[in-house]
């Protein structure tokens, strides 16, 4: 289980502040609220907000884990993922992996993988995998832009689940942890090589 607080988090309301209250007012099936109309859509509706990526990368991964020693999981995991490609064939921005055999990364099973680039393509796919992904789980996790660090947190903390969780090699985050520093230290030994070289001319 990951560690809620291990992280800070900004106010929701960061950017509201200072604003008459909400009101009161409710909607005629009696239990919600009447929000106040502006008309003006959140920008969220048509890009991911930041820091998700929005580039190459995409914003968000879906991992759908199949059990490679479970024949059943194999074949409706297959078909899946044709149908996938066959469903979403009209968007080619839309991208679909390779269909692993086996456990790779921090992905302790099976599992192929779909790239989400818009919020669109997100708000139409996840409710379509919802429905459609029968017996497997599936990863939803976002990808930001920042270092090995955010990449365990959008594995963990920020995730969202289908189906059962299934427990990540969260190792491979802490190698890739340990390489980063390992390239910053060295990128400091050469600056100071550098700056040391250019110091005694």
């Amino acid at each position: 289980m990951t560690d809620q607080f291990a992280h800070s988090y900004p106010s929701p309301l960061e950017g509201y502040e200072n604003l008459e209250p909400l009101p009161e007012e409710r909607n005629d099936d009696g239990k919600s609220l009447k929000n106040p109309q502006h008309g003006i859509l959140s920008k969220a509706y048509e890009e991911f907000p930041d820091p998700l990526a929005k580039g190459r990368r995409g914003g968000f991964d879906i991992h759908i884990y199949h059990f490679q020693n479970n024949p059943d999981q194999v074949t409706f995991a297959k078909a899946l993922w044709e149908r996938i490609r066959r469903e979403c064939r009209a968007v080619p921005e839309l991208r679909i992996y390779t269909f692993f055999d086996r456990p790779i990364g921090p992905h302790p099973v099976a599992m192929f993988e779909v790239n989400l680039f818009t919020p669109a393509q997100f708000g139409a796919f996840v409710p379509w995998l919802v429905i459609n992904r029968g017996p497997l789980s599936a990863l939803i996790h976002p990808n930001t832009t920042g270092n090995a660090a955010e990449e365990e947190r959008n594995h963990t903390q920020r995730a969202t689940w289908l189906g059962e969780r299934i427990p990540l090699d969260l190792r491979v985050f802490k190698l890739m942890k340990e390489r980063e520093k390992q390239r910053e230290l060295e990128t400091e030994r050469e600056a100071d090589d550098q700056r040391r070289e250019g110091g005694g001319k």
